[in-house]
């Protein structure tokens, strides 16, 4: 369907045609004459279908005819700082021909930024495109007006969920205006969005454009590898061909920088984007890697939702990722448009059955790839095979411990800081107490010395030079109570994990 046939004016209609827009996608259809109509609406699509531009261009056309007037009009609240910068520069261009205003409000930033958002803020900007976090610390000092909202935005909800932003995102609904129209877009539809959904929306009009497959243009591939093979076989996988643009996910951050140091220290144009990168330098990275000065860059799935990178030629899942839609989304970076990919995943032996899910959810099998010669053999392809647990976490964990939707951490906190085994961050196991913060623990006993070399140690006891247990200096010394039970230390609370997720996004 042409943009031509869905109520837009005359103004909006050149704005599309100045940016190339043609044909409307299916979302676009569905929700542009719903939220023209005034209704709120559900829409579950995923990142990459044009769902942007579903809410933008009704709502820029409401807002410019009649809407406008010295108050934010609408609130458009995101997951990430990247998708709040990445949904105002859609917007600059949506309103190049329009007098509409608008100001990105998220975290990580200096100073100037800040005093920026908060001009922006009291002089009433028309769009608001705000992650949870510091809006609410914009809020805090009592300067956010939100009494005549007309638009109320939750995009990428289900996103903003497993990331812990639930209370966040109620605290900000119920200071906007009763009186407004709610729209939601969420890739999936977990029981919690739909329990949103009955407290913030009115009677809403639902569009459910089903989770689709990878795009045919990419050519899907699986190596079964043990985690040491790993680095080698990226080595080996970027030597095939010179790839002008390579993304490389991997689940953790820890992960993240050290492929990043490994392959700048084996001569490839790379770089990292995670939580420890300033915002300016997170956005130094992005704009090399869009201008094809950085060739590879290394991310966790910040990057597989909502940022919009054209001509991408190879993703690599490092580690195959936890929920089966992110695979669609972390391959969905290549062979956008119509155009050509590539798209590889390492499966690890512990892997597999979270790999089998993704190839349920996509219909079919991927192809495994005999691992190169000089690599070894990795593991046998058996996703119906029990693997024992470990405690480590195998590099298949949720990107920097970010929450689920149940509230729970995947590194085994909660919110409230308690770990799923019922101690609290930071108290040695079975000790009855935390250790009060800032009282160093007591340093571990020396070995005894001859000769200027270190004797022996056994268990973690000092040992004499002649290989027998030696006396502890400590031994004999009367024990000293460790905790004063008048002074006790929380443990770490929710705003936590919740300040993780915001430093993430």
């Amino acid at each position: 369907m042409n943009f031509e046939d869905l109520g837009l004016s005359e103004q909006i209609l050149e704005s599309i045609s100045a940016m190339n827009f043609r044909q409307a996608t299916p979302v676009q259809e569905l929700a542009i004459p719903t939220v023209l109509a005034g209704k709120d609406l559900i829409a579950c699509a995923q990142t990459g279908t044009g769902k942007t531009a579903a809410y933008l261009l009704p709502i820029l056309q409401k807002i410019t005819q009649g809407e406008q007037g010295n108050y934010i009009n609408t609130l458009v609240i995101v997951p990430t700082r990247e998708l709040a910068l990445q949904i105002d520069q859609q917007l600059t261009g949506f309103s190049y021909f329009l007098s509409v205003s608008s100001i990105p409000v998220y975290g990580g930033s200096d100073g100037s930024t800040w005093e920026q958002q908060k001009s922006g803020i009291l002089q009433g900007a028309d769009i608001l495109i705000a992650t949870p976090g510091r809006l609410i610390q914009h809020m805090n000092l009592g300067y956010v007006d939100l009494s005549k909202l007309k638009h109320l935005v939750l995009d990428e909800a289900d996103r903003m969920l497993d990331m812990g932003f639930y209370d966040d995102i109620m605290k900000i609904v119920r200071t906007c205006n009763t009186d407004r129209q709610t729209l939601m877009f969420s890739a999936t539809m977990p029981p919690r969005i739909r329990e949103m959904t009955r407290s913030v929306m009115k009677d809403p009009e639902q569009v459910n454009i089903a989770i689709s497959k990878p795009a045919e243009g990419i050519k899907q591939e699986a190596y079964l590898v043990y985690d040491p093979q790993k680095i080698n076989l990226v080595k080996h996988v970027l030597s095939q061909e010179e790839y002008p643009s390579v993304i490389i996910f991997s689940s953790t951050k820890r992960n993240v920088k050290a492929l990043d140091e490994t392959l700048r220290r084996l001569k490839f144009s790379a770089r990292s984007i995670h939580s420890d990168l300033e915002q300016a330098e997170r956005e130094k990275v992005l704009l090399d890697f869009r201008n094809r000065e950085t060739r590879i860059i290394v991310a966790t799935d910040v990057l597989s939702r909502g940022i919009d990178i054209e001509n991408i030629s190879l993703v690599i899942n490092f580690d195959v990722p936890v929920d089966a839609e992110d695979y669609v989304h972390r391959v969905g970076r290549t062979a956008r448009a119509a155009s050509k990919g590539r798209a590889i995943t390492f499966i690890n032996d512990k892997e597999q059955r979270k790999f089998a899910r993704i190839e349920k959810l996509i219909g079919y099998e991927v192809t495994k790839v005999p691992m190169p010669e000089e690599l070894g053999e990795g593991p046998e392809y058996d996703p119906n095979k029990k693997v024992p647990r470990t405690s480590g976490s195998g590099g298949g964990g949720r990107s920097e411990g970010r929450n689920r939707s149940d509230g729970r951490r995947s590194d085994g906190r909660r919110p409230d800081g308690r770990r799923s085994d019922g101690r609290r961050e930071g108290r040695p196991q079975g000790s009855g107490q935390p250790r009060p913060e800032g009282r160093p623990q007591a340093p571990a006993a020396q070995p005894a010395v001859e000769g200027g070399q270190p004797a022996e140690v056994v268990t973690g006891q000092p040992v004499a030079a002649n290989g027998q247990p030696g006396a502890s200096p400590n031994a004999k010394r009367k024990k000293k109570k460790r905790f004063n039970n008048k002074k006790k230390t929380d443990g770490p609370g929710a705003d936590v994990a919740k300040g993780s997720a915001e430093s993430q996004g």
